[in-house]
C-alpha cells in the first residue's frame, strides 16, 4: 500500500481517510493477502498527517460533537489483524502516528524524521501520542509532543527510543520491509493472526490478565490439524533459513 499524494508530502485529506479505512476492510476479508507493506509515494516524506488546506478556514471547532479526522485510517481500528509492516521514506509528524501507531513493524529509511507539531500550532496533541504509547517510554513521547516543530528525532533516535526497529539506507528500505512481510506471509496465516491479535490486546493488561486472554486466543488459533502440520515441519522440513539482525 502506498499513500500516494507526494505534492501534499501524503498528507490526508477526506478522500484518502475514505480509501484508507477501505481498504483495510477489504484486506480484512482477502485470504490472498497474509502481510502487508506500507509506505509513502516518494523519498521526502512517508506522511505528515492531515492536510491543513483540506480543512475550512471558518470551520468551528466544537468540542461536544468532534469528530477525530484520523481515527478511521489505522488497520487495527478496521479490524485488520494481519501484520502491517511500516517503510518510513521520508518525514513522519502529526497524524502519521496514527498509522504508525497501527503498524506491527516499522522500518525506517537513514533519512527519516519523526516529530509532532501540534502544540507549536497551538492544538492538543491527544490522540497521536497515545497511539505511541505501548512503542516509546513516556519521557521520549513527552519531549516529542511538546518540542513540537522545534525538534525532529532521526531515524537512529527513534530506533534507540523503540519507534523503529531497523534503520537502513534509503536504497534498501523497501527490500527490507518486502522481505519482513514476505517471510511473515510463508508462516501459518491462523497462527499469525491469533498470535498478532493476543500480542495486541495483551498491552493494556495486567501480566495475569494477558495470560488469561492468550489462553484463549490459544484456543482460537491453534487445531489439532494445525499442530500435526507443525510437527510434520518440524520433523521432515529443511530448517527455516535465518538471518542476524
Amino acid at each position: 500500500m502506498t499513500l500516494n499524494r507526494p505534492e501534499r508530502l501524503n498528507a490526508f485529506d477526506e478522500r484518502m481517510q475514505d480509501e484508507l479505512a477501505a481498504l483495510w476492510r477489504h484486506l480484512r476479508h482477502d485470504d490472498g493477502v497474509r502481510a502487508v507493506v506500507l509506505t509513502g509515494n516518494g523519498d521526502k516524506a512517508f506522511c505528515v498527517g492531515i492536510d491543513r488546506t483540506d480543512i475550512p478556514v471558518d470551520t468551528e471547532f466544537d468540542p461536544f460533537t468532534y469528530e477525530d479526522p484520523g481515527r478511521r485510517i489505522g488497520p487495527k481500528t478496521q479490524g485488520l489483524w494481519k501484520p502491517v509492516v511500516a517503510a518510513v521514506n521520508g518525514m513522519a509528524c502529526g497524524g502519521a502516528f496514527y498509522l504508525l501507531g497501527e503498524s506491527d513493524i516499522v522500518v525506517a529509511a537513514e533519512h527519516a524524521t519523526f516529530f509532532d507539531p501540534h502544540v507549536t500550532y497551538a492544538m492538543t496533541a491527544a490522540f497521536e501520542p497515545i497511539a505511541l504509547g505501548g512503542r516509546m517510554p513516556f519521557g521520549e513521547i513527552v519531549r516529542m509532543t511538546l518540542m513540537g516543530a522545534h525538534e525532529r528525532m532521526t531515524a537512529h533516535s527513534a530506533l534507540r527510543a523503540g519507534l523503529v526497529s531497523e534503520v537502513v539506507a534509503g536504497a534498501e528500505l523497501m527490500g527490507t520491509a518486502q522481505h519482513l512481510a514476505a517471510v511473515i506471509a510463508t508462516q501459518p496465516p491462523t497462527s499469525v493472526q491469533a498470535t498478532l491479535r493476543t500480542l495486541w490486546a495483551a498491552r493494556n493488561l495486567t501480566p495475569e490478565q494477558a495470560t488469561s486472554l492468550g489462553n484463549v486466543f490459544l484456543q482460537l488459533g491453534t487445531s489439532a490439524r494445525a499442530l500435526e502440520e507443525g510437527q510434520d515441519t518440524f520433523a521432515n522440513q529443511p530448517r527455516a533459513k535465518w538471518r542476524l539482525r
